[in-house]
């Protein structure tokens, strides 16, 4: 059985290699160039998606990131709210943080490595299965290729999912701006890998000490109106001063982080996808964000497009009919999946409050948040493990 993967980031190779794994041979299809992996931003990859790569002998020390063990909670007066572990209670590995592009890069290197054949300028144009039960992929370069399944894992602006179904939703703007970077020869008073998040007067700051000197900060600026592409260009060369002057008023390190980033990243818009009625149509499937886009508020996206690629790829091991291991993926990861991004939602809602919404969040939800965590002896997130060698039935849960 051959599978054709759509997509190079993330959920790309690890498909690729699940399915190698599980004896099929794959090919990963990249729209970009590789010279156009750059820094950017960066991400956390939680034990449960961590958990997912180990079932693939993939050693998270590998990847190129940090532990990022805990994180802390601070209000814009500076007083501690709460802390909680990132990893959850029995979470025997810490999260990682890690640049976007370092750890795409690793992992299709890692696939490379293994014999996976990674094609670069490869940007999908359509996807139709043949009557012979082959699916056929047109690329704008001209080019075509045939595979046994194609595995749409081309993020939340899935070129896959919009031939699957037209209709289907677009992204969900969430309210809120990104933003970031990497303070250099500055310092800040945190414990190295923990995560700091100060919910701040008029926007949302965060930041992890990763050594002496070496901090990666994010922010989030609400807006309510979703800005165009060129509103977002405009704002670009007056975004440091924008961003000095929301967190003016703030008892946090951000304007000394904001002076020592040489390069501000951003801004971009948060969006998600809270539902996608459609993820395969015969053997044409999708996985992470083309599936199932959530907002980096969950610190969970890339760990939950690593956890799909896994167990679509034992179901196909096991369903033998890739069809049949579509459909039961979309069957029993939706509730997972759609669950998390409404509590991601509800996340994000708490970083665009109003005066009154903001004491009810500093002095109640967020402590109440606190304790519970504390006294939780499973947590339903980040707990959550691939069993690779259960076998998958018509019956059964992957």
């Amino acid at each position: 059985m051959r599978a054709l993967v759509i997509g190079g980031g993330i959920g790309g190779p690890v498909t690729a290699m699940a399915l190698q794994k599980a004896g099929v041979e794959a090919t990963v299809h990249e729209a970009y160039a590789r010279t156009a992996d750059d820094k950017g931003a960066f991400l956390t990859l939680a034990p449960n998606g961590l958990h997912a790569l180990g079932v693939l002998g993939i050693d998270h020390r590998d990847l190129g990131g940090f532990d990022t063990p805990m994180m802390e909670m601070r209000g814009a007066s500076g007083r501690f709210l709460t802390r909680m572990p990132t990893g959850g209670a029995a979470g025997a590995i810490p999260s990682q943080t890690v640049r976007r592009a370092d750890l795409s890069a690793a992992l299709r290197d890692e696939a490379e490595r293994r014999g996976i054949a990674v094609e670069h300028g490869k940007r999908l144009t359509d996807a139709v299965e043949q009557p012979d039960g082959t699916v056929v992929a047109a690329f704008a370069d001209g080019t075509t290729a045939t595979g046994d399944l194609l595995v749409g894992a081309d993020g939340i602006g899935s070129r896959t999912r919009r031939l699957l179904d037209p209709a289907g939703p677009a992204p969900r703007y969430t309210g809120l701006l990104n933003t970031g970077g990497y303070a250099r020869g500055v310092d800040v008073d945190a414990t190295p890998g923990h995560l700091v998040m100060v919910f701040g007067r008029r926007a949302f700051f965060a930041y992890l000490r990763r050594a002496p000197g070496d901090v990666w900060w994010f922010a989030n600026v609400p807006q309510a109106a979703e800005p165009t592409p060129a509103q977002l260009a405009a704002r670009t060369p007056t975004w440091r001063a924008e961003l000095e002057r929301l967190f003016a008023d703030d008892d946090s390190p951000a304007l000394d982080l904001l002076a020592a980033t040489p390069e501000i990243l951003g801004p971009w818009t948060t969006t998600d996808l809270p539902h996608v009625p459609v993820w395969h149509r015969g053997r044409i499937g999708l996985v992470g964000d083309a599936a199932h886009a959530i907002s980096p508020t969950s610190g969970q996206g890339a760990s939950l497009a690593i956890e799909d690629g896994v167990l679509l790829a034992r179901c196909v091991r096991d369903l033998g009919d890739p069809a049949a291991a579509f459909a039961a993926l979309s069957a029993t990861r939706r509730r997972r999946v759609e669950r998390l991004i409404t509590q991601a939602k509800r996340t994000s809602n708490l970083k665009i409050p109003n005066p009154v919404s903001r004491v009810l969040r500093d002095r109640v939800i967020l402590p109440l948040v606190g304790r519970v965590a504390a006294r939780a002896t499973h947590d339903w997130v980040t707990d959550f493990r691939v069993d690779w060698d259960e076998p998958v039935t018509a019956t059964t849960r992957p």
